[in-house]
């Protein structure tokens, strides 16, 4: 019998016939090699390749080029590209380093906000309206003492659909009794017995209030009821063209209590927070009741400016500051006038001074 080695070998002689004799040597030749080198791969696969089938895949990718090596880095999406960090100088520490990290917070107003506190003759010899519509007021000075002429608007008592108007003392001037600065503005008060009032001096204008039992005033001889308390200023024709610079005022006023507000909460221990707390609430409910009936006040807004102030200089000075050194200006300062031309002077240099130094 043959062994399995000749009958393979008689097999291959077999096939070798019908081969061209030119191809007989070169396959002869090419066997050995081919299988060589098929042995030499697949040893050097199993030498080098990864246990895991996964770890195999990741080695051919990086074996022909297609791995995560040839591909750049991309950065995240919606990540701000940060700058490296510029190396620090030796012995100098980072900012942060050896400190806790905390959230910045606004910083906490240290000292009240004084805002300038107006005159006490500044409304002196002005005719003052009611909410700048109707009725009459009018402070003058005479030496250090000061009186009012007044007459109150109001409606019939017997028919309430119409008007009224009343002199008050009969329409001669009524002696103002100076009552200090207890809330940061001067008061001064009439002693009239039919209708004693409070005036609160402000700028450009006087806030009353009544002194009786009530908001109203009624003279049942002259079948009239009047409520005089509220904002007596100027007509809202005389206001408009200045709503820019009070809207900028507003916004300095605003601030100013809103940081007042602050440090008296701070100081205040205890329960007596709550107190200040609905105070602050009363004043922006009454402001807003007081000046919604003022002339035009959505255009010019300079009653809400006029009660944000005198609330600014309240809180300061029952903080204790002083209020004679206003630390915040609430006026805007007025542009300065430019100057005429002088006959004989060059026109392209009006803005110059004459006599310049040369």
């Amino acid at each position: 019998m043959h062994t399995a080695r000749e009958v393979a070998s008689n097999r291959e002689a077999d096939r070798l016939m019908f081969v061209p004799v030119s191809e007989r040597v070169f396959a002869k030749k090419s066997r050995p090699f081919r299988v060589a080198t098929g042995a030499l791969l697949v040893f050097a696969g199993l030498a080098v390749a990864p246990a895991t089938p996964a770890r195999a895949q990741n080695f051919f990718e990086e074996l022909f080029g297609i791995g995560r090596a040839a591909r750049p880095p991309q950065p995240p999406r919606n990540v701000p590209v940060q700058p490296p960090p510029q190396p620090a100088d030796p012995g100098v520490s980072a900012p942060g380093e050896g400190a806790e990290t905390r959230p910045s917070v606004p910083a906490q107003p240290r000292q009240p906000v004084v805002l300038r506190v107006p005159a006490e003759d500044n409304v002196a010899g002005q005719d003052l309206l009611l909410n700048g519509l109707n009725g009459s007021l009018k402070i003058e000075r005479s030496g250090s003492a000061y009186t009012a002429q007044m007459t109150l608007p109001g409606t019939k008592i017997s028919q309430p659909t119409e008007n009224c108007t009343v002199k008050l003392d009969g329409g001669k001037p009524m002696p103002l009794s100076a009552e200090g600065r207890a809330q940061g503005v001067s008061r001064f008060s009439t002693a009239s017995a039919e209708c004693p009032l409070r005036f609160e001096i402000l700028d450009g204008s006087v806030l009353a209030t009544p002194l009786g039992s009530g908001s109203a005033c009624t003279f049942t001889a002259a079948d009239c009821e009047t409520t005089p308390s509220g904002l007596w200023g100027p007509n809202a024709a005389a206001l408009l063209p200045q709503a820019g610079e009070f809207d900028t005022a507003r916004g300095v006023a605003d601030k100013a209590v809103r940081d007042n507000y602050k440090i008296m909460t701070q100081r205040a221990r205890g329960g007596d927070v709550r107190p200040i707390v609905q105070e602050q609430a009363a004043f922006s409910s009454d402001r807003e009741q007081a000046c919604r009936t003022y002339a035009r006040e959505g255009a010019h807004g300079y009653c809400h400016l006029r009660f944000t102030e005198a609330r600014a200089i309240a809180l300061a000075t029952r903080l204790g500051a002083n209020t004679a050194t206003p630390t915040a200006a609430n006026a805007p300062a007025r542009p300065r006038r430019s100057r005429l031309p002088v006959e004989g002077m060059n026109p392209d240099a009006q803005a110059s001074e004459p006599f310049a130094d040369q």
